[in-house]
């Protein structure tokens, strides 16, 4: 029985094409090289923020954002950065009495956009609203509680196994990896995406028809 799906943001809602393109005319760098180094560092397990780190050591994201609003170009994205699948798939849910959540590791800026595009959602968070980052457990435990099931009940969706699949697998959520944005992409033939995701998929238009059939399946007598 499925009862709850929460789903990540970056590159499962959002495209961060043009978000990581802004990131990479503030540090003065091409975007295509930009870009490259990022994808590089992916598939060889480092972490996103060691890009930044090759174009300007010392990097202080936190930093960096408050200067960038300083100055006028804080992050931001919009309607227009929302994958297509996004609302329909959403919708679809939501019409079937599935609970959606949306939340990942974001910023409190990030949330309040999240809410003014008026997503057909139940309930949106981020790290900086809970105050702790994926893939802590502690985070995920959030999750739990603050979905209106069961852990065995809730399909997490993401793009990333470290921060999404593994964690969510192991609070006892079911999870659903996204092949999109660099993670999906570069990382979906890993053999950690076929041990510990419940459902490999390409579109979340995929999600209403999987829930629909494991709901059915649970409900035959």
């Amino acid at each position: 029985m499925i009862s709850a799906v929460v789903f990540d943001v970056g590159e499962t809602l959002v495209d961060e094409t043009r978000e990581y393109g802004t990131w990479a005319d503030w540090l003065g760098v091409p975007r295509h090289t930009f870009a490259a180094v990022f994808g590089a560092i992916i598939a060889t397990g480092g972490s996103y923020l060691d890009t930044f780190q090759v174009f300007r050591p010392g990097f202080d994201l936190a930093e960096a954002r408050r200067a960038r609003a300083d100055a006028g170009h804080p992050e931001s994205y919009g309607e227009d950065d929302l994958y297509p699948d996004v609302r329909p798939a959403l919708s679809e849910l939501q019409r079937q009495g599935i609970w959606v959540g949306i939340v990942g590791n974001q910023t409190v800026r990030s949330g309040r956009i999240l809410r003014s595009l008026d997503l057909p959602t139940d309930f949106i968070a981020t790290s900086d609203d809970w105050g702790v980052e994926k893939p802590s457990a502690e985070f995920f435990a959030r999750v739990v509680e603050a979905a209106p099931a069961p852990a065995d009940q809730i399909v997490y969706v993401g793009d990333r196994i470290d921060n999404d699949v593994a964690p969510a697998k192991k609070a006892g959520m079911r999870t659903a990896y996204l092949q999109r944005g660099p993670w999906g992409w570069i990382l979906r033939d890993r053999q950690e995406v076929t041990d510990l995701s419940d459902w490999k998929i390409n579109d979340l238009g995929e999600l209403p028809k999987i829930v629909a059939a494991e709901n059915n399946s649970a409900n035959r007598p």
